[in-house]
């Protein structure tokens, strides 16, 4: 069976076992979407195991995201050369093993370690996903599995640091924090053994070229922007991460030029150079990096509010998070499904005009608390309507991006999008973590919660600016899921 059927065998009959590879597929994204939010609730935990301090937690948090965005594109492109059945096999067998090794750190360095070994097998294992299936289902069946796809998802994301704040506090077989990454272990070796048997066999194109020079630039570039950021406000602020992270700059414009050479010389480039020269979407980057540095550096800092500030137990922190995750979900279901048809762009600057709004109710709902008497119900209201602008922004704003882009560079830009996702998350930990931090040390944590919703409230200002750059209409439901995109925006909008 060739690539130029997807869908169907020689006789023109659809796969037999195409709704198992639904289901591993699911399973794997659901893995990396736990990894990516189970261990935000293990702070304390770590912190009493392997003496963690704060650097050392955004570490081990921000690190995942750091390699799985750095690697994303680069997966896409090995999976286009070997044979996504190949790479997907291989990267859930690595991201199954190096979850092992995680639960094994003695040593928060080690942890460290095994947690970036973690993204970069993740960014082996998830670009492939989703080729899978659009090589394997077709028409309104493929339109089902988008329809499956984004609430089993989001229930993932939801379930993360639940499932996380579980167990831990049930310290099964005094196992404490190293039971987030071992119950990585059933799932991974049974979701291999069903792939091995369901996913069809199909060669890759060895024409295909890996830019091997302009993956190692966007590492660097990645590592020199985090590592800084991650350590400055620990070190306190010295000389060394100042030109870290203006080399970082200068090693993005490089990567930028290096693609465009690439191109230019007939070689196939990390990145369609054509969009790079695109203004809309070149500044809807920026507008991902934005807005998804602030919603995963605030629920960081909720979580670290209510286990460090409040002393909520593991169990009781995860549960915290659920009006957050109420509101995004409440969020996302008005705006998938009433306005982001009839509103275009508009929804994408309505989303964070409402989530300041909840970010300023937050800010008076910790100023009136009492210490000896908080809840979680003392600020469910501004971290639910928070929430829901946040869901609204989360479902319309990869669609006006790729509003700006050509049908063919549909692949390419979905994948850039999904990384930057990622980056912008990985920096989002690294600065809410030091600016909470910061604060936390002199043992004044609502101020340092206040200072995490100043720096929300500059990005969604700067993000909402932004807005107004993007195309007006989204781009057509047809054209964002067809054949020839091979990224997730799906996966990277939760």
């Amino acid at each position: 069976m060739s690539d130029a059927c997807p869908a169907a065998d020689q006789v023109g009959e659809p796969y037999r076992w195409r709704w198992l590879i639904l289901v591993v597929m699911l399973v794997a994204e659901i893995m990396d979407l736990l990894d990516a939010s189970i261990v935000n609730v293990a702070g304390p935990d770590l912190e009493r195991s392997l003496g963690a301090g704060p650097s050392a937690l955004q570490w081990v948090i921000g690190g995942y995201a750091l390699t799985l965005g750095a690697g994303l594109v680069v997966g896409g492109r090995l999976g286009d050369r070997y044979g996504r059945r190949r790479m997907f096999l291989i990267g859930l067998a690595a991201f199954t093993a190096t979850s092992l090794l995680c639960s094994l750190a003695p040593s928060i360095e080690l942890l460290i370690a095994f947690r970036l070994l973690q993204g970069t097998a993740g960014a082996m294992l998830l670009p492939q996903g989703l080729g899978l299936l659009r090589e394997n289902f077709s028409g309104t069946e493929l339109t089902k599995v988008f329809g499956i796809f984004g609430p089993v998802l989001g229930l993932g994301g939801i379930v993360g640091p639940v499932l996380g704040g579980f167990l831990i506090q049930s310290d099964i077989a005094g196992l404490g924090w190293r039971a987030v990454f071992l119950v990585n272990l059933p799932i991974g070796i049974a979701a291999l053994i069903i792939a091995a048997k369901a996913v069809p066999k199909r060669p890759g194109n060895p024409a295909v070229r890996v830019d091997i020079v302009g993956a190692g630039l966007v590492a660097v570039a990645c590592a020199l922007l985090v590592l800084p950021l991650n350590q400055g406000q620990e070190d306190g602020w010295p000389l060394w991460t100042w030109l870290c992270m203006g080399a970082s700059v200068i090693t993005f414009a490089l990567f930028a030029l290096q693609q465009g050479r690439t191109a230019a010389a007939g070689r196939e480039p990390l990145v369609t150079p054509g969009l790079l020269h695109k203004p809309a979407f070149t500044v809807g980057l920026g507008g991902i990096a934005l807005f998804f540095g602030g919603l995963v550096g605030t629920q960081l800092v909720l979580t670290l509010y209510l286990q460090i500030g409040q002393h909520f137990t593991a169990g009781h922190a995860g549960l915290g998070n659920l009006p957050l995750a109420v509101g995004t979900a409440i969020g996302g279901a008005v705006s998938g499904a009433v306005l982001a048809d009839r509103l275009g762009r508009a929804v994408v600057q309505i989303g964070p005009v409402i989530q300041l709004a909840g970010a300023a109710l937050l800010w008076f709902e910790l100023d009136g608390l009492d210490p000896s008497a908080f809840s979680i119900w003392d600020i469910a209201p501004g971290v639910t309507v928070a929430g829901i602008g946040a869901g609204m922004v989360i479902a319309a704003l990869f669609s006006s991006i790729l509003a700006a882009v050509d049908d063919h560079e549909i692949g390419s830009a979905s994948g850039v999008l999904s990384a930057v996702q990622s980056l912008g998350g990985s920096i989002g930990v690294a600065v809410f973590g030091s600016v909470f931090f910061a604060r936390a040390k002199t043992g004044d944590f609502t101020a340092g919660f206040h200072h995490a919703l100043i720096v929300q409230g500059c990005l969604l200002a700067a993000f909402l600016a932004i807005t107004f750059l993007l195309p007006k209409e989204s781009r057509p439901e047809d054209e964002q899921h067809g054949v020839d995109a091979p990224a997730d925006p799906q996966r990277a909008a939760v």
